[in-house]
């Protein structure tokens, strides 16, 4: 049930606090997932092998950081402060080491590997990361 002032037909915040809305961030890794789509479907037209490479690449960079925004974004509010910044200390280590890991498992596991494809796909998704992130911020 909504609480009224008597003054102000605006509604109040409830009892606990306001609340604050989960920013949408799951919509970077989303575009992310369809530029890497695109980008794999033009390059089977180039060049086949290069296909897994930039898959490869792409997942590098989308898996830590969706996994850091999951963590990172689950706690909200002042009371839950210390709880956020935890979270954000060890989603950024565990996505450091998410990311060194499907590097290291990409050059180890995959023949042949393209390391140019790799690399320019992992940039092309961090550069979709800062520039979604950044847009997120503006709103």
């Amino acid at each position: 049930m909504e609480q009224r002032s008597r003054r102000d037909s605006r509604p109040m915040p409830p009892v606990g606090g306001a609340r604050i809305a989960k920013p949408p961030v799951y919509r970077i890794s989303l575009a992310q997932l369809m530029v890497l789509v695109v980008v794999c479907l033009l390059l089977a037209f180039v060049e086949r092998e290069w296909v897994l490479s930039a898959v490869c690449g792409g997942l590098v960079a989308i898996v830590p950081q969706a996994w850091f925004a999951a963590k990172a974004f689950a706690h909200r509010g002042a009371r839950a402060a210390r709880e956020i910044a935890n979270a954000g200390y060890a989603g950024e280590v565990v996505k450091f080491l998410l990311g060194a890991t499907g590097f290291a498992a990409v050059f180890i596991l995959l023949r042949p590997v393209f390391p140019v494809v790799v690399f320019g796909t992992y940039i092309a998704m961090l550069v979709i990361q800062i520039t979604g992130s950044w847009m997120l911020l503006r709103q």
